[in-house]
């Protein structure tokens, strides 16, 4: 796309939170939810988790537990699973925005696995023009974050976590502080998170069963900024918490039901009397974590709102094909994403297919008839 670079100000100061009190951000919340920097790392880049409204850190593991949740690495069957995610995004309002994800996961041996993903945010070409037209060059903002995660059993029904990663935001070569132009870097940062996956076998209802709980807190890590002296802005520091209950009806029919829970642990965003927004960002990155869980004005109540629920199914057929359908919501005073998801997977011998799509229930949603699709393989045998 071409635009001039009155108008670049402009798209930044919709799509970047960290630039602008935005009206969209990039995850497709409102200019009221909780800013911080670099909020691809949040976005669901997998299509089964897509299609359950989001849920994922307790489902049964597979090669995206990189994301959602590294200790259910551990219980992989599989020797090796790749998985290969696409999914264009907010394409109501920009053309060539899409986030990647190709994740690899290797069982090292009973008790032992290891994973290793690469998120690539592509946010389009942007040529640059003065008032004039005369061409001042182009640039391509991008974002991408390399992790590695590590997951150890202890005993059969319980294993840990542990996912370092590598952040780089490249988003322009101008930024815009208090009126007047300066040149910009790309911002790195570097983080850690931890998690544990709990599974139960057992009889529900005369059937066989299975309960699951997941935790997952991810994205621990340094402040990140774009220019030399100016401001830095909190990572999504994030933490997710799960169930997923999986009825196995017969042979061949099994239908699980999950429900997720998320909270960003970052400061809460205020707006101060003279307009300027407050994003705590002069506190370090601990306090802002503890801070997180009680510095939201109105109380407790605007604290409940800042946690974003999402309930989903899952069936099964003879392990060859299923059915998904979830919901998420998120409170209209933090964001304001509220959304059915729904989607269908393929298992073909080692290879398996996930696609899913997103129906906003809000008018002129920049996430509305959102796609993702996902490719996956295991290979190597079993241990």
């Amino acid at each position: 796309m071409k635009l001039s670079l009155f108008k670049a100000s402009v798209y930044a100061a919709v799509l970047l939170p960290g630039m602008a009190y935005a009206q969209t951000n990039l995850n497709g919340s409102t200019g009221s939810a909780i800013r911080t920097e670099v909020p691809f790392l949040n976005i669901t880049p997998d299509s089964r988790s897509g299609a359950m409204g989001d849920a994922g850190v307790a489902l049964s593991p597979d090669a995206n537990a990189t994301y959602w949740n590294p200790s259910k690495l551990a219980f992989l069957e599989d020797n090796h699973t790749v998985s290969l995610s696409y999914s264009p995004w907010l394409r109501r309002l920009v053309p060539d925005v899409s986030l990647s994800y190709l994740s690899y996961a290797h069982k090292l041996d009973d008790r032992n696995s290891i994973g290793a993903s690469l998120r690539y945010f592509n946010l389009g070409s942007i040529s640059l023009a003065d008032e004039s037209g005369t061409s001042q060059g182009s640039y391509t903002p991008n974002e991408f974050a390399i992790d590695g995660s590590f997951a150890r059993k202890f005993g059969d029904n319980l294993s840990l976590g542990l996912t370092l990663s590598y952040i780089r935001s490249n988003l322009s070569n101008i930024s815009f502080v208090s009126g007047s132009a300066q040149t910009s870097r790309a911002a790195n940062a570097v983080a850690a998170g931890v998690s544990m996956y709990y599974k139960n076998p057992t009889q529900q209802f005369g059937k066989d069963a299975l309960f699951a709980f997941g935790a997952n807190i991810s994205n621990i890590g340094t402040k990140i900024g774009y220019t030399d002296n100016g401001p830095r802005y909190f990572l999504p520091t994030n933490m997710k918490l799960g169930i997923a209950n999986t009825w196995f009806l017969d042979e061949t029919n099994q239908l699980t039901f999950a429900f997720d829970v998320n909270k960003l642990l970052v400061p809460t965003t205020t707006v101060n009397p003279d307009g300027s927004v407050n994003n705590g960002d002069d506190v370090s990155v601990p306090a802002g974590i503890f801070q997180s869980f009680t510095d939201a004005p109105g109380g407790f109540s605007e604290e409940i709102k800042e946690i974003t629920v999402s309930p989903a199914l899952e069936y099964w057929y003879n392990k060859q094909f299923a059915l998904r359908t979830g919901y998420f919501y998120e409170a209209a005073s933090k964001g304001g994403r509220k959304y059915l998801s729904m989607g269908v997977g393929f298992n073909y011998q080692d290879f398996t297919f996930d696609f899913s799509y997103l129906a906003a229930n809000q008018q002129n949603s920049a996430l509305a008839n959102t796609l993702r699709f996902t490719l996956s393989a295991n290979f190597g045998g079993k241990k």
